[in-house]
Protein backbone atom coordinates (compact mmCIF):
# COMPACT_ATOMS: atom_id res chain seq x y z
CA UNK A 1 0.00 0.00 0.00
CA UNK A 2 1.61 3.46 -0.92
CA UNK A 3 0.70 6.48 1.28
CA UNK A 4 -1.45 7.84 -1.35
CA UNK A 5 -3.48 4.63 -1.03
CA UNK A 6 -3.75 5.00 2.12
CA UNK A 7 -5.20 8.44 2.01
CA UNK A 8 -7.80 7.30 -0.26
CA UNK A 9 -8.30 3.87 2.11
CA UNK A 10 -8.83 6.73 5.29
CA UNK A 11 -11.37 8.99 3.12
CA UNK A 12 -13.36 5.88 1.84
CA UNK A 13 -14.05 4.40 5.15
CA UNK A 14 -14.26 7.12 7.68
CA UNK A 15 -15.38 9.99 5.51
CA UNK A 16 -14.87 13.68 7.69
CA UNK A 17 -13.91 11.60 10.45
CA UNK A 18 -10.70 10.23 8.96
CA UNK A 19 -8.66 13.56 10.09
CA UNK A 20 -9.16 13.16 13.15
CA UNK A 21 -8.76 9.46 13.83
CA UNK A 22 -5.09 9.80 11.68
CA UNK A 23 -4.41 12.66 14.25
CA UNK A 24 -5.93 11.92 17.65
CA UNK A 25 -6.31 7.95 18.00
CA UNK A 26 -3.31 6.42 19.64
CA UNK A 27 -2.53 2.66 18.02
CA UNK A 28 -1.35 0.31 20.75
CA UNK A 29 0.11 -2.00 17.63
CA UNK A 30 2.05 1.05 17.23
CA UNK A 31 3.74 1.92 20.43
CA UNK A 32 0.25 3.97 20.99
CA UNK A 33 1.79 6.35 18.13
CA UNK A 34 -1.28 8.28 15.92
CA UNK A 35 -1.37 6.91 12.46
CA UNK A 36 0.35 10.74 11.34
CA UNK A 37 2.86 10.42 13.86
CA UNK A 38 3.64 6.40 12.60
CA UNK A 39 3.72 7.36 9.43
CA UNK A 40 6.32 10.33 9.81
CA UNK A 41 8.48 7.71 11.64
CA UNK A 42 8.64 5.54 8.96
CA UNK A 43 5.83 3.05 9.23
CA UNK A 44 4.49 1.35 5.91
CA UNK A 45 1.25 2.67 5.22
CA UNK A 46 -0.44 -1.06 4.89
CA UNK A 47 0.82 -1.56 9.03
CA UNK A 48 -0.55 1.62 9.41
CA UNK A 49 -3.73 1.03 7.82
CA UNK A 50 -4.33 -2.38 9.74
CA UNK A 51 -3.82 -1.11 12.96
CA UNK A 52 -6.18 1.49 12.42
CA UNK A 53 -8.78 -0.78 11.33
CA UNK A 54 -8.30 -2.43 14.56
CA UNK A 55 -8.59 0.19 16.70
CA UNK A 56 -12.00 1.62 14.57
CA UNK A 57 -13.39 -1.80 14.43
CA UNK A 58 -13.76 -1.79 10.75
CA UNK A 59 -14.90 -4.85 9.29
CA UNK A 60 -11.72 -7.78 8.30
CA UNK A 61 -13.82 -7.79 4.35
CA UNK A 62 -13.26 -4.25 4.05
CA UNK A 63 -9.51 -4.10 5.34
CA UNK A 64 -7.81 -5.42 1.97
CA UNK A 65 -7.58 -3.94 -1.50
CA UNK A 66 -8.95 -0.59 -0.58
CA UNK A 67 -7.42 2.92 -1.56
CA UNK A 68 -6.50 1.29 -4.86
CA UNK A 69 -7.88 3.13 -7.78
CA UNK A 70 -9.78 1.31 -10.54
CA UNK A 71 -7.18 0.64 -13.42
CA UNK A 72 -10.44 1.64 -16.32
CA UNK A 73 -10.29 4.95 -14.13
CA UNK A 74 -6.92 6.05 -14.57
Amino acid sequence: MRRSEFDRAVDAEFGALGSALIDDLGLPRLGNRTARQALRDGEPPREVWLALCVEADVPEARRYGVGRLDPRDR
